[in-house]
């Protein structure tokens, strides 16, 4: 008897800024190419860990990190961002909202001033920005930091007791989107009060090669405060409930019809191109992804558009602004109707309904679906998922601003087309749906976090 060799096992690349896990048997892809731990210790203890105590979770595998230095870096980014970046100091971050010329979102990110003369700009990716660096004339230098860099969100009430056991020293005087350094043990980074989540949070940027084991240090000093790991099957739970628009997963970024762009693209990075065209499913039916593509207005970003300076786009958000035609509201679906959904799976007497998968549907497409009022299109809902924090099913949706009042009632169309579709009732609710806990003022709260 010939017995074969067995063919080498394929190995799929971990994050190695996360500290292994043995108990961890499934593993999803996140950014480039990396894969992390699905769950830890299930998604719904997870997802009321920010509400209740606080978690860390990882986002190194936004592998996109450009740092731009010189006189002209601040320039740089006005030119390319909706935002003002007149009142933009050292040790501030701000939101950076890039669009074309039709003015619909290409990148989105966070820009922090490390000097006075030094950017740095983190998004997944950092294409536009590269491309709009390279093509322009600024007396600056650019440099992609890629893996270089590790991310750490840690993110909850208790968040603050911990980081500030951890690091030794008080950090209540870094104020909303503003950072300095820390370290921990010799491990120093950056600390940045943030909030992905809704709540008082905290991101840590540092070299990867500390990003082990300053996640190590955070988790068991985090014990005594009830921490959580984050799983990749719960952290975009939060971006819902905050309301926090997502490229690939609420929008496609607005590259396509960008000739010149693509064109860069294919000599400078061709493996973007080859992941970046995501497929997208749902009710809604499209002619061109073009449909897909969305303007800072209508994702719920137009109080961050300030017209106090030149950037890309301004000619054609200027008249949007002056008179919106979507906004963003969020969407509470009716419970009976969604209960009739999974009911199906178990009626043998005719074709279930598209499943609805918990808490959400995966990442990687663009599930839009059409919202409907009177039996005409008024929006597009994305991102829907079962909130456990209130026992509801939700969803972004960008929608027609006669619609956008609370309490306006809305049909949800549920299923692809050709398939068996279900009509769900749904009432417009305020974006975000939980309330906004980030600004917090930390001064007034107590010395220690209170007994878990």
């Amino acid at each position: 008897m010939i017995h074969a060799e067995p063919a080498p096992p394929h190995v799929i690349p971990g994050t190695a800024e996360i500290p292994f896990d043995p108990r961890v048997t499934t593993y999803t892809r996140f950014g480039s190419m990396r894969f992390e731990p699905f769950e830890y210790t299930g998604w719904v203890d997870e997802c009321m860990s920010w509400k209740r105590t606080c978690y860390i979770g990882d986002w190194s595998p936004l592998s996109n990190k450009f740092l731009v230095k010189g006189p002209d870096a601040l320039r740089f980014f006005s030119d390319i961002s909706v935002n003002s970046l007149a009142k933009f100091e050292v040790g501030q971050a701000k939101h950076s909202i890039q669009c074309n010329s039709r003015g619909k979102v290409v990148c989105e990110g966070v820009l922090m001033r490390l000097g006075a003369d030094e950017i740095l700009f983190t998004c997944g990716p950092t294409l536009w920005t590269e491309y709009q660096f390279a093509r322009g004339r600024y007396d600056a230098s650019a440099v992609q930091l890629g893996f270089g860099q590790f991310i750490k969100q840690v993110q909850g009430p208790n968040s603050l007791y911990l980081l500030e056991k951890v690091t030794g020293e008080s950090l209540r005087d870094i104020g909303f989107m503003r950072f300095r350094k820390t370290r921990i043990g010799h491990r120093e980074f950056y600390i940045l009060r943030q909030g992905m989540s809704g709540e008082l949070g905290y991101e840590l940027h540092g070299d990867s090669r500390d990003g082990a084991a300053i996640h190590e240090a955070i988790l068991e000093a985090g014990q005594e405060f009830g921490i959580r790991r984050l799983g990749g099957r719960t952290k975009m739970i939060n971006h819902v409930e905050a309301c926090f628009p997502t490229p690939t997963v609420d929008y496609v970024p607005a590259m396509h019809g960008e000739d010149d762009y693509i064109a860069w693209c294919s000599q400078h990075a061709p493996e973007f191109l080859r992941t970046r065209f995501l497929p997208h499913t749902g009710s809604l039916e499209i002619k061109d992804i073009s449909a897909l593509h969305r303007s800072p207005v209508e994702l719920g970003w137009g109080k961050n558009i300030k017209f106090d300076h030149e950037f890309i786009g301004r000619a054609a958000l200027e008249p949007e602004v002056a008179q919106p035609r979507r906004n963003m509201v969020t969407l509470v679906w009716n419970a009976e109707d969604v209960k009739e959904v999974y009911a199906s799976l178990f009626d043998g007497s005719g074709e279930p309904y598209e499943p609805m998968e918990l808490p959400r549907n995966y990442l990687g497409c663009v599930w839009a679906d059409q919202v409907l009022h009177d039996g005409k299109l008024v929006g597009v809902s994305t991102s829907r998922c079962y909130s456990y924090h209130s026992r509801e099913m939700i969803s972004l949706c960008t929608i027609d601003v006669e619609n956008r009042a609370p309490g306006t009632q809305v049909t949800v169309v549920w299923g692809r087309p050709g398939s068996r579709q279900k009509h769900i009732r749904a009432t417009a609710a305020p974006a975000p749906y939980k309330q906004d806990n980030r600004r917090i003022d930390v001064t007034r709260l107590p010395a220690r976090a209170a007994e878990q």
